[in-house]
This record gives structure tokens, C-alpha cells and sequence, in this order.
């Protein structure tokens, strides 16, 4: 674990793409080459399905794609790791756009890469580890419900316009809807759908040479077979070039926000939820990455990577981007073997908006919905629901609440509420740890005439504010007191302050009772709290001993 002097400690900017290049070989690029062609047609559908279900028109996700992924890529703390638009950003982006504009969610993505180059210049990118599995599922799961909503419409064909984005006014809109369903749309919809969640079993059972193409994702053979059927039959639903007028054939000029205080005040939690969903989605995808890989990613590199290209992808017409598992393992599953392939990924996006621009106008809407719907239902980790009977009760209220506030509330609110709750719960089993008890064995190591003249008791645990109050028994008048209390402190792992607080009115109780406090056993950091405050100096450093045995021999002549 790092000390806390290396958290103040700036971290060197060494990009895995250094190290990856100095072994690298012909037969290496051939690898990644192929294997950067197959993300990149595989990021095309999902790019342009983000930014759509986000509220922004498809090139802002194939932007984002293009940018973002060429920068995490080349300067990233990963081997293999792809960039880009996520679904973990929709319910996020949307919201911001709908109440800031585009404006404001480009002033909060750029805002958000300067704070997560911060966390890793600072070496803080181990702490965002330190979030619950249980949050994450929670928002996880939220967020996968929430997109599915989101694409509803799109599926449907209905005619709602915009749909706003809480969501209760979103449910009451998509149901007074329904009678708007659109038969053309749900059957290409439905068709799509199907293709992409049977084609990983159809693709195994391939005979022959046709096995070859089961590498071709079902998002693609789902997103040619409804541009085929809408063009061919003529079908009169929504597609690309109904709804945004096709793709652009270049990348946009660079934009420069105009950003104020005022602004960045009103965007605060919208910058917020953007840098910790980017921070941890693109270290649990790295983390998944080495999983496989066997690697080892540097955290604090791949954050001030994400942060770049959080702070270049506005500006060149994108919007937020963190790692993506889904590309990631694709990048793996084609034989990746450096960041390279991450970097022809994001060239050949930017070929394909070149060459074939004009073909996207016919893509159904319905096609993309259907990607988004069967990515939202592999997204969900619904068999953690069922798993809950096997956990504790603090496991599954934390998990509960911060899935049912994603949905209903919003995701900062939700990720706040969980993490309170789990400092909340923690702080109650660490509490519960702390034990103040009786030592047993010191009235065979007193002389019998001693009596209750010396009392002595031992603490297990962590003397900090969750448990400091279970000393108050120690201080109860009504009670006859010893005219020596020892504390045997040998088992106590650190103290903070509201525990010194504590020992210092016990100190002050007994005094005033004309009896004496003793500690016996002190281990180094509560030691060293102690000596530091004076609070040593007040009790009486000699009655400060190394063990039980010490005290209880100075006790003794004390008392006699």
C-alpha cells in the first residue's frame, strides 16, 4: 500500500506505449493492425449509439471514439486497453444536456479530464479502489435499466419527441405514448435485437469456411441487415438521415468554451459525476483487462490519460470517454499485443467517417436501439439480486439503495447515499470490534490486601470517534472507584483524536476522584498521538509503562 507521503508525491508520465515499443517487432504490428480494424468496426455502431441514446447526434460519439481512443491508447497505463463513449455515460450526458446544453456539457467534460489528470499526477488513482464492489454493482445495474428506458422510443418508433430526463416524467411520457407504436420499427427493431443476442451461438455452429465470419460482432451483421432491410423495402421509419441529416465527411474545428466561475459553480455536479464515473469505470476496466492479460496497469498513468483525452475530445466536437470493456476484450480477443491497436482503432474510425459517411444515413434508429437494449441487458449484473440472501443486511442495503436512487434519482445522489452508507456501516463494524474488558487474571497478580484498590482493563481494537464512548463506563461515579485504573492498551491498533479526547476525560474524571490513571503496552502510532498532545506529560510519564507486568508493579508501590 502506498504511504501518504507518496500521495504527495507527483507521479512521472511514463505511457505504456513507451515500454510496449521498445520490444516490438514487425509481426507485432500485422497483430495489432487486425486486431485494431476489428475494434474500430466494432466501436463504429456503439459510437454513434451512445451519442444518440446521450442526446447528441451520432458523429459527437464517433468523435469521441476517434480522439479520446487515440489518446488513451498512445499516453494510457495500459497494454491493451480501448477508450471511448460508454453506456455508463448515457443517463449522465443526457442529463446534463437537456438542462446545461452542449455548452455545459462541454465545459464539465473538459473541467473533469483537468481533475483526473490531477488524481493521477497526485498519485490518487489507487483511491478510487477504495469505492464498495457493492456501489459499483448498484450503479452498475441502475445504469444498465436506465438505457434500456432510454431506447424505448427508438425501439417503439414513438412519437414522443425529446424525452425528458427524470425518471417519472420519462415513464409518463413513454406510456402515453404507446397507442404511437410503429409496426415497421418494432418488427426491424425486434429482428436486430435477436440477431445480436443469438449470433455468438449461430457464429459457433458455423460449418467450414463460413466459421470466419463468427468474428464479426453481431452488432455489425444487425446494424447491415437493417440498413438492407430499410433501404430495400423503402420503409418509412427513422434512420440517421431522417433524424440528424447524415454523418459529417471530416473532423470539426477545434472549439474553445468560454468558461466563468459562475458556470463552473452550476456544473460542479455534473464535473464531479463525470470524473468519478470515468475514474472508475476505466480502472475496473483495466483491471479486467489484467485480469486476462496477466499484466499489471499503472493507475495513476491511465488516469492523467483519461484526463487528456477528456480535455481534447470536447474540443474536437466529442464529448466524455473512459475505458470500455466490451472494445477492450475485443482488442484482446484479436490478438492485440501493444497500445498500438488501440491507436489504429481510432485511424480507422476516422477512414471509415472518410470513406463511407453517406451509407450511415440509412441506418434505422431501431437497429442502433436494439445494440443499446442487448449491451444494457450483458451490462446488468442481475444474478448479484438473487446472490443478496448470501450477504450481510449492510451488503444489500447498500447495493439496494444506490441501484434504486440510479434509476429513479440521479447517479451522483446515488453514488453520495452509498458511500455515506457504507462509511456509516463500517464505522459500525470497527465500532463493534473495539471491546473494553475486565483483565481477569491481575487480582492472582495483586496482593490479596490490595482489594479493589487497583483495577485494571484491557482494550481490543480502534480507540477512534465510533467507539471513544466505550470508556464512559470506566467513568461512573455511582460506582466505587480503585485508586489506580490501569489500561492495558497493548491490543489497541491506533487511536485519532476523539479517542485521545476520551482519555484525557477519563484522566481528568479519575483525578478529580483523587485516583490515578495508568497505560500500559502502547504500541507506536497511539504512543506516539500521546507524546505529541502532552497528554503523556499530564498523566505522568512514568506511569506510562511498556507492559501489564511493569504497571501493575508500579501500581503496587503506589498503592502500598
Amino acid at each position: 500500500m502506498a504511504s501518504s507521503d507518496q500521495f504527495f508525491t507527483l507521479h512521472p508520465f511514463r505511457p505504456r506505449l513507451l515500454t510496449a515499443l521498445k520490444t516490438y517487432s514487425r509481426a507485432d504490428f500485422f497483430k495489432d493492425l487486425l486486431a485494431g480494424i476489428t475494434v474500430g468496426i466494432v466501436a463504429l455502431p456503439l459510437a454513434m449509439a451512445f451519442a444518440i441514446a446521450s442526446g447528441l447526434k451520432p458523429e459527437a460519439g464517433l468523435f469521441t471514439a476517434i480522439v479520446a481512443g487515440f489518446i488513451i491508447s498512445a499516453l494510457g497505463g495500459t497494454r491493451l486497453q480501448i477508450g471511448g463513449p460508454a453506456g455508463a455515460f448515457i443517463v449522465v450526458v443526457y442529463s446534463i444536456v437537456e438542462r446545461y446544453g452542449i455548452d455545459g456539457l462541454i465545459i464539465s467534460t473538459l473541467i473533469s479530464g483537468v481533475c483526473l489528470f490531477l488524481l493521477g499526477l497526485f498519485r490518487l488513482g489507487t483511491m478510487v479502489r477504495f469505492v464498495p464492489v457493492s456501489i459499483v454493482i448498484g450503479f452498475t445495474n441502475g445504469i444498465a435499466v436506465l438505457i434500456a428506458l432510454s431506447q424505448i422510443k427508438d425501439f417503439l418508433g414513438l412519437r414522443t419527441g425529446p424525452l425528458p430526463a427524470e425518471f417519472f416524467a420519462k415513464m409518463s411520457v413513454i406510456f402515453t405514448h404507446l397507442p404511437t407504436i410503429d409496426t415497421q420499427t418494432v418488427i426491424v427493431g425486434t429482428a436486430c435485437f435477436l440477431i445480436v443476442f443469438s449470433w455468438p451461438l449461430i457464429a459457433g455452429r458455423l460449418p467450414g469456411r463460413l466459421k470466419r465470419t463468427g468474428y464479426v460482432p453481431g452488432s455489425i451483421i444487425a446494424l447491415v441487415f437493417g440498413t438492407a432491410v430499410t433501404w430495400f423495402f423503402k420503409l418509412d421509419i427513422e434512420t440517421i438521415g431522417t433524424r440528424f441529416g447524415g454523418l459529417p465527411r471530416a473532423l470539426p474545428e477545434l472549439t474553445f468554451p468560454n468558461i466563468d466561475f459562475m458556470t463552473l459553480q452550476l456544473l460542479f455536479p455534473a464535473i464531479l459525476t463525470i470524473t468519478m464515473l470515468s475514474a472508475i469505470e476505466s480502472l475496473l476496466c483495466a483491471r479486467v483487462a489484467d485480469s486476462v492479460t496477466g499484466d499489471r496497469h499503472d493507475p495513476n498513468q491511465e488516469l492523467m490519460a483519461q484526463g487528456l483525452a477528456n480535455i481534447a475530445a470536447p474540443l474536437a466536437g466529442g464529448y466524455c470517454a473512459t475505458g470500455t470493456i466490451a472494445r477492450t476484450m475485443t482488442n484482446l480477443r484479436s490478438g492485440a499485443v501493444s497500445p498500438v491497436s488501440g491507436m489504429i482503432h481510432a485511424i480507422a474510425l476516422l477512414g471509415i467517417i472518410l470513406i463511407a459517411a453517406p451509407l450511415a444515413e440509412n441506418i434505422p434508429l431501431a437497429a442502433l436501439a436494439a445494440i443499446l437494449l442487448n449491451i444494457a441487458w450483458n451490462m446488468g449484473e442481475w444474478h448479484e439480486f438473487a446472490r443478496l440472501k448470501h450477504f450481510s443486511r449492510s451488503y444489500a442495503i447498500i447495493m439496494l439503495s444506490t441501484f434504486f436512487l440510479t434509476v429513479v434519482i440521479d447517479l451522483t445522489v446515488a453514488v453520495e447515499v452509498g458511500l455515506v452508507l457504507a462509511c456509516i456501516f463500517f464505522i459500525r463494524r470497527v465500532a463493534d470490534l473495539t471491546r473494553v474488558e475486565p483483565v481477569p487474571e491481575v487480582e492472582a497478580m495483586l496482593a490479596p490486601h490490595l482489594g479493589r484498590s487497583i483495577e485494571a482493563y484491557r482494550i481490543y481494537g480502534s480507540l477512534f470517534f465510533g467507539a471513544a464512548m466505550k470508556l464512559e463506563r470506566l467513568m461512573d461515579s455511582s460506582r466505587p472507584l480503585p485508586k489506580i485504573l490501569i489500561l492495558d492498551m497493548s491490543n489497541v491498533l491506533n487511536i485519532d483524536t476523539t479517542g485521545l479526547e476520551a482519555l484525557e476525560n477519563l484522566h481528568g474524571f479519575l483525578k478529580k476522584h483523587e485516583s490515578r490513571l495508568m497505560l500500559a503496552g502502547l504500541q507506536a502510532q497511539p504512543l506516539s498521538i500521546l507524546k505529541r498532545s502532552g497528554l503523556a506529560v499530564r498523566i505522568g510519564e512514568h506511569l506510562v509503562c511498556p507492559d501489564l507486568k511493569t504497571c501493575l508493579a508500579k501500581a503496587e508501590s503506589l498503592v502500598s
